[in-house]
């Protein structure tokens, strides 16, 4: 029965799934067929006999898991599955742990998971100050650490951080008084349980011999953790990862775990998936020279199974404006010569770049769909600066005043808003009116004290920007943001870089729209953009646009990648890290069958202002073009590079000094560290 589903691998993947007992890393290259190898092992652990009860498989999300299933239960004789093995994500896993062994921590299984607006509902009552989104994904970040509270506030070096710790302490008491769990719970409180009780941690590991984890690059310390816990009694942990693939730094994933898991697990087998069924080999070759530039890699190289392909075409346009006409252009050519619209993707590193992208979709009549996020116009911080736009063409718009009364927060609730809304049908006078016409002492009575004097400021700084805009339509953008400070209100949020691009995105946009129309104002900038968002339709046949984390995972047929300015992809400050970004640069590479083109620009608005921008490395580093950018190859040596010695043989260096021209590196060789000079070593 095994050799039937066996015989549709490769040498590889026949290796990986055939493998039984000891730790397992299937490093799986992109389009290398992991899905396929990893189901099918849990297939043939199955078909040889071993209990299916005993099986854990571990993904991140509910589709992939489904998936999996399905395709296993595919190969197997049902007859040899009286108990199916658990395949699930995670959480799931942690939600079905919590029923069975609440009570370790004393309290009651009939716990009520919380979802994330509850959560913020919770600590918006505990906390009216801080941003919600920035205490959200703290204390979310600090349960993924397996911090406590008392621990955050002794690290906390910001008075802000330390109030975070304070509202953590008093989230968490909330959270227990009331039997709540969140999401994050799922997964920290199963390992407090085993880590608090060593023989149930004993038991269950003992219940899951075989343990296989999907998307291994995509853990974090706490899945870690609880891995080693679950393999506390074998060490039968099979995962499948790409290092390549590590994407999501940002939000906790650590790429150490699986750079690290032969470290970890003793007498781990590592086996390469390289053999690509999607891409040309010259798609792969652009990217294996992309991708061998980062130094934290375990190294393995794309080797094709199709045919070589097309050369990748590459795009270079005076502005944003011009890069969208020659795609639009290719597109449409495309799309005549037979090709399905769903087969066709443009993938963008800074979501703000959509908005040039979208409206010459929409001009030219193309039908597309944004993948993983909204519409430019549809997002909320977009739509915020309209309704402050229209308040300013039309104060008697009661829709976007509210909208906008308290954003940036003044305090304005919706106790207040009611009220006022209440006054405005009593006195048949739009709200903004009301306000400017009642005494001090009359909204007062209405309002109160402290909301009476915001809300007669919050009138006079509109005011002061109506007479800016009747001077200057250029001007007053710069005193909208010096008057409202709407962009830095988004300076600590968990996504405020995002909103922030896409805020300068729209300032300059509208600038740029003055600039070409002096004669037309605010109002018909408002009119011809509602239109132009009033077109969008939904098409069963649509080109896909998306964030290139966005497109992980998936594959198109004809691939456009936009932005490749420095700055812009990769996209440098901000905490960005250039080996991620470079991996980032990778998976967009990948997701290409059969052609790609890459595009950058001279001129892009940035920060509401057009700027001069230089190419991206990235396109030098894969091998596009030469000459523009000196490419060096790192000879130093940092923290974690293996190294070998001619007598004490491999060690990992554990610091790093510069002396002179070489380096003072103490390596640990197997538990013996010793002070070396760099010459004396080879990296591996």
């Amino acid at each position: 029965m095994s050799e039937n589903f066996l015989a549709t691998l490769n040498e590889s993947q026949q290796k990986a799934s055939q493998h039984i007992d000891g730790p397992l890393l299937i490093l799986a290259g992109a389009g290398s067929g992991k899905t396929k190898t990893i189901t099918t092992r849990l297939a043939y652990l199955i078909s040889i006999g071993i209990d299916p009860s005993s099986i854990l498989t571990l993904t991140f999300t509910n589709k992939s898991a489904k998936e999996m299933r399905e395709r296993a239960f595919s190969l197997i004789d049902p007859n040899l599955i009286n108990t199916p093995p658990l395949l699930c994500t995670f959480h799931k896993f942690g939600l079905l742990f919590l029923k069975l062994h609440m009570q370790v921590l004393d309290r009651k299984n009939n716990f009520i998971i919380i979802d994330t607006d509850d959560k913020k509902r919770i600590l918006r009552s505990i906390d009216k100050e801080i941003t919600t989104a920035l205490m959200a994904n703290e204390i979310s970040k600090y349960k993924n650490s397996i911090l406590t509270p008392a621990e955050v506030k002794e690290t906390a070096q910001l008075k802000l951080y330390t109030q975070i710790a304070d509202i953590y302490e008093k989230y968490e008491a909330y959270l227990l008084k009331n039997n709540l769990v969140d999401f994050d719970d799922l997964l920290l409180l199963p390992y407090k349980i085993m880590e608090k009780n060593k023989e149930l941690a004993k038991e269950v590991s003992a219940k899951y011999q075989y343990i296989m984890v999907d998307e291994y690059q995509d853990t974090n310390e706490l899945q870690y953790k609880l891995l080693r816990v679950l393999c506390c009694t074998h060490n039968n942990l099979c995962v499948v990862g790409d290092d390549d693939q590590s994407i999501y730094g940002w939000r906790g994933a650590t790429i150490k775990n699986i750079l690290n898991f032969t470290e970890h697990f003793k007498d781990t087998v590592v086996i390469k998936l390289e053999e690509n069924y999607r891409s040309t080999d010259t798609i792969l070759n652009h990217a294996n020279q992309l991708i061998e530039h980062n130094r934290n890699r375990l190294g393995k190289n794309l080797r094709g199974t199709r045919h070589k392909g097309d050369s990748v075409k590459l795009y270079e346009s005076h502005d944003e404006n011009e890069e969208t006409r020659k795609l639009v252009d290719d597109i449409k050519k495309l799309l005549l010569a037979g090709e399905c619209a769903s087969d066709i993707a443009i993938l963008f590193r800074v979501n703000a770049l959509s908005r040039s992208l979208e409206e010459g979709f929409n001009k030219a009549g193309l039908p597309y769909k944004l993948v993983g996020g909204m519409k430019f116009y549809e997002r909320a911080e977009i739509k915020d600066l309209i309704a402050y736009f229209r308040i300013l063409t039309n104060p008697t718009d009661n829709f976007s005043f509210k909208r906008i009364v308290n954003k940036p927060k003044r305090g304005i609730g919706k106790t207040t808003i009611d009220k006022l809304d209440a006054r405005s049908i009593q006195d048949k006078k739009p709200i903004f009116k009301l306000i400017d016409e009642l005494s001090p002492e009359e909204l007062i009575v209405l309002v109160g004290k402290k909301n009476s004097r915001t809300l007669k400021v919050f009138i006079a700084s509109v005011l002061d920007l109506k007479d800016v805009l009747e001077k200057s339509k250029i001007g007053f953008l710069d005193a909208f943001e010096e008057i409202f400070d709407y962009r830095s209100s988004y300076d600590n949020a968990p996504d405020g870089i995002d909103r922030q691009a896409n805020i300068d995105e729209f300032s300059g946009f509208i600038r740029d729209y003055f600039m070409q129309n002096p004669h037309l104002n605010l109002e018909d900038f408002l009119n011809e953009i509602s239109l132009e968002s009033e077109q969008d339709k939904l098409f069963n046949e649509a080109v896909s646009m998306m964030s290139i984390h966005a497109s992980k995972g998936l594959e198109y047929k004809h691939l456009f990648v936009i932005g490749l300015e420095e700055g812009f992809f990769p996209l440098i400050g901000d905490g960005s890290n250039l080996e991620e970004e470079r991996r980032l640069g990778y998976v967009a590479f990948t997701r290409a069958m059969d052609t790609l083109t890459l595009s950058f620009v001279h001129s892009r608005f940035y920060k509401g202002k057009r700027a001069m921008l230089t190419k991206s490395r990235f396109l030098s580093e894969s091998g596009l073009i030469k000459g523009s950018l000196k490419i060096e190859r790192r000879s130093d040596f940092i923290k974690g590079d293996i190294v070998t010695h001619k007598i004490f043989g491999m060690g990992r260096v554990e610091k790093s000094n510069k002396v002179g021209k070489e380096y003072k590196l103490t390596i640990n060789f197997g538990g013996s560290k010793r002070d070396i000079l760099s010459s004396f070593v080879e990296k591996k």
